[in-house]
């Protein structure tokens, strides 16, 4: 079949933009693109090192219709890229590169399991053990720069979908992955509660709850993006609008503002993207 010329003078319809997505570390940024990462930081000296490589594939692409698959798989994914990350960018601080962040960590599993042991396993317990379990992460965010970082996050990637500057963009993003805590939590609680009574314990059981919520919570994501605008999409993103708003991010500073703009133009470039001309120096 010819393919018909196109009318002259008529404007040519603008390319198709790049899905990203992101990660905040302690000194600068993580983003993720379709098939490759990129992520720039601000070293010890004050300079800003970048780095990019492909992503791994680990069965995202092949489970992309089968749900509940294709949200575990694509976490997966997210999270093979770390220490690739760390091993193309040793200056790069994860968010919980922290001793306190990891002491709070071993306090909440050592809390959540005092919980447990009071009772029965019910909604409510669960529920309250998957609350402690959110200390940590509350912790890095108000702990240095990573909540800078996270609003650097939001903005560099909003900057990219507007075809604006970063330093006028929101740092709250719709897209956030803090979208995925109550419908996690939610399903976690709900999760535990039934294998116990069903009979199954140990940590084989609580892993399959755990990749089951995870699942759960990325449907209920991949549902609010395509029914944007409705008033049960608001209603399942406010939680998370909530995350962000309070505790998540923080206004960034200029010189944060770089970092996240060196690691855009990495993503951009690596991915074959029309660089964001509107970026500035």
């Amino acid at each position: 079949m010819s393919k018909v010329p196109p009318i002259v003078g008529e404007p040519e319809a603008p390319p198709e933009k790049l899905r990203l997505g992101g990660m905040a570390l302690r000194n600068g940024l993580l983003v993720h693109g379709p098939t490759h990462w990129a992520a720039a930081v601000r070293n010890r000296e004050g300079e800003v090192e970048v780095a990019s490589g492909r992503k791994p594939s680990l069965g995202a692409h092949a489970t992309e219709s089968i749900p509940g698959l294709r949200g575990v798989a694509k976490l997966a994914e997210a999270m093979a890229v770390i220490p690739i990350v760390k091993r193309h960018l040793p200056a790069a601080r994860l968010p919980m590169q922290d001793m306190g962040t990891l002491g709070a960590m071993a306090g909440a599993a050592l809390l959540g399991q005092a919980i447990r042991s009071t009772g029965s396993r019910t909604v409510v317990r669960e529920g309250a053990v998957g609350v402690v379990s959110l200390v940590p992460a509350v912790l890095a965010l108000r702990s240095g720069d990573l909540a800078a970082y996270h609003g650097v996050e939001h903005k560099a990637i909003a900057a990219y979908e507007q075809e604006g500057d970063a330093a006028e963009a929101d740092k709250e993003h719709d897209r956030c992955g803090s979208n995925l805590v109550a419908p996690m939590l939610g399903a976690a609680a709900v999760g535990n509660a039934a294998a116990r009574r069903a009979g199954l314990r140990g940590p084989a059981a609580e892993a399959i709850v755990a990749l089951g919520s995870a699942a759960v919570a990325v449907e209920v994501f991949a549902w609010s993006e395509r029914h944007e605008g409705t008033r049960m999409s608001r209603w399942l993103r406010k939680p998370g609008y909530e995350i962000q708003r309070v505790v998540g991010t923080r206004e960034p500073t200029e010189q944060q503002l770089q970092v996240g703009r060196a690691a855009l133009a990495e993503i951009l470039r690596v991915e074959g993207a029309a660089p964001l001309d509107s970026s500035p120096a």
